[in-house]
């Protein structure tokens, strides 16, 4: 499918000749978007996938080079250019790109990619999951071109001694350059010489700087300049640390008012295509109707123009990567894999102010390997990241109504976080919530990570002991479940799931889910279900609290 050939004129030139594909005569659809959308029939397909389109280019002149740059691609990619390979990639919610220098021609090129969505054991997530797979190229393919030597990575921050620092990379055969980084706003510059293709420079922050948080989202222009590269960015800058069981954020203590979020926009035929507009419209209905300051992006790396809206809108964010239930750690090649997602997600949003913690892990099953994998995949943070937090979502241990944090992975996160049900998977009355009291070893802040019932909006129950799956019980459920979170004294916030309806095969109930987890305050349409006001009142009430 990848030869660099029309195949309508192979057949006129040949009548003998046996094609069994033709992609310059196949279905056209439009990326970013997956296959659910290309046909309502393809939503449980799993498997290969074949992209093909032409492009006009002209031939690179001397001295530049050419990447193909793909923001995602579900779950492996293989691609080729003008009939020749140029790279595979693993993992579903990363960028990856392919140099094509020596492949760009003048006239027509023509990009093939073959997208298999079909997971292992083995693969990063794993096989089973609680979302819709949402197959195919779902983020923007870019093709980038760059002077011979350019600016690979820089990374911008503030840090906790109230300096700005930098760290630029550089690639390409001029190691040696000079490198400036220049702040629009408020006169500061830094300069200095890359060796070896990496220059690292600070100074103390202008007293001019107005730190990034929710009440004041402030965004700076930050030009990065090596020799004929220059890469340009918005940036904030803020501290983020922790202090017995408080968040800090520049330098006061935080309560982070969130809610969970799966990267799907609002809509009855969502096809994860997270533009501008549509990643406004959901991180909006937190900000300004559920008085939120925090979100967490479950659980994957989320697009990044959802990040780079929570920069805009002022959102604390919680970015994790796929380690999400029973993944095979007994496959050698496992590990690197999610090491490498860990990398790449920490090296794509590294300079976003609205993140605040990294989360390596959710709800890993216990055992020996499990908690050896994890516990790598927390220190690996703080090498490319010394400035976020590290945690992770998991399980308690349970007695009568007292649940301790016991899970052994906690001694190497820097929060703690918990997803915890009771009354919804557990017989648990609602009433008798509130009586239940959390216990811990560990003087650390902790999060309430999940929790959260099914409720389908418009179906209501108005008894004394309403149904599961009414808007009525999901409200009591969110009442009782706050009332017992008000008295952790080391609670330090919440995400409950989840803000919308999201698409999930594993949820087959005829009546009440139909291919949905109903779990959101908000349909998958947008229409605000009666735990949405409960959830917003909480968060008045905090926020507003001396």
């Amino acid at each position: 499918r990848w030869q660099d050939r029309v195949i309508a004129d192979a057949e006129r030139a040949d009548p003998q000749a046996r094609f069994e594909f033709d992609l310059q005569r196949s279905p056209v659809t439009h990326l970013p978007a997956s296959w659910i959308g290309h046909a309502p029939a393809m939503r449980h397909y799993q498997g290969l996938v074949w992209y093909q389109r032409t492009f006009d280019a002209t031939a690179l002149p001397r001295g530049k080079r050419a990447f193909l740059r793909f923001g995602s691609a579900d779950y492996a990619a293989s691609v080729y250019l003008n009939g020749e390979a140029v790279g595979k990639h693993e993992g579903a919610f990363t960028p990856f790109a392919f140099e094509v220098t020596g492949l760009i021609r003048t006239g027509s090129n023509r990009v093939t990619v073959g997208v298999d969505s079909a997971r292992t054991p083995a693969s990063v997530p794993p096989p089973v999951t609680d979302w819709e797979t949402y197959g195919g190229i779902t983020r923007p393919v870019t093709l980038v071109t760059v002077p011979e030597t350019f600016i690979d990575d820089a990374w911008i921050r503030l840090t906790d001694d109230g300096r700005i620092a930098a760290t630029v990379r550089l690639n390409g055969p001029a190691r040696d350059l000079p490198v400036r980084v220049s702040i629009s706003g408020l006169s500061f510059e830094l300069r200095g010489s890359a060796r070896d293709g990496v220059w690292k420079g600070s100074a103390p922050a202008p007293r001019a700087l107005r730190r990034w948080s929710p009440e004041e989202p402030i965004l700076y222009d930050v030009r990065i300049a090596a020799g004929e590269d220059v890469l340009n960015d918005r940036i904030g800058f803020r501290t983020i640390e922790v202090r017995g069981h408080q968040i800090l954020l520049n330098g006061n203590p935080v309560f982070l008012r969130g809610i969970s979020l799966h990267e799907e926009e609002l809509g009855r035929d969502p096809v994860r295509a997270i533009t501008p507009a549509a990643a406004r419209a959901l991180l909006s209905e937190i900000k300004l109707g559920l008085n939120g300051n925090f979100v967490r992006l479950a659980h994957y790396p989320h697009s990044e123009v959802m990040t780079r809206m929570a920069d805009e809108l002022g959102l604390i964010v919680w970015s994790e990567i796929p380690v999400y239930w029973l993944v095979d750690w007994s496959a050698p090649a496992t590990l690197d894999l999610a090491r490498a997602m860990l990398r790449d997600n920490i090296l794509r949003d590294r300079n976003r102010a609205s993140i605040a913690l990294w989360s390596v892990a959710n709800e890993p099953p216990p055992g020996a390997a499990r908690t050896a994998s994890p516990r790598a995949l927390s220190g690996d943070v703080r090498a490319p990241d010394d400035t976020r937090l590290v945690t992770a979502a998991l399980l308690s241990g349970r007695k009568g109504k007292v649940a301790t944090i016991d899970d052994p992975l906690v001694a190497d996160l820097d929060v703690m976080a918990i997803n915890t049900y009771q009354g919804w998977y557990t017989p648990d009355r609602l009433a008798d919530l509130p009586g239940f009291e959390w216990h811990t070893p560990l003087d650390k802040p902790l999060i309430f990570s999940e929790f959260g019932a099914d409720a389908l909006a418009g179906y209501r129950d108005g008894a004394a002991d309403p149904h599961k799956f009414s808007e009525e019980f999901q409200a009591e459920y969110y009442r009782q479940t706050l009332a017992m979170a008000r008295k952790v004294p080391f609670l330090a916030g919440m995400s409950p799931w989840i803000l919308k309806d999201f698409r999930s095969p594993r949820r087959q109930h005829p009546v009440y889910q139909q291919g949905w987890n109903r779990k959101g305050l908000i349909s998958e349409t947008g229409t605000r279900k009666l735990a949405f006001g409960v959830l917003a009142g909480e968060y008045a009430r905090i926020r507003d609290r001396p």
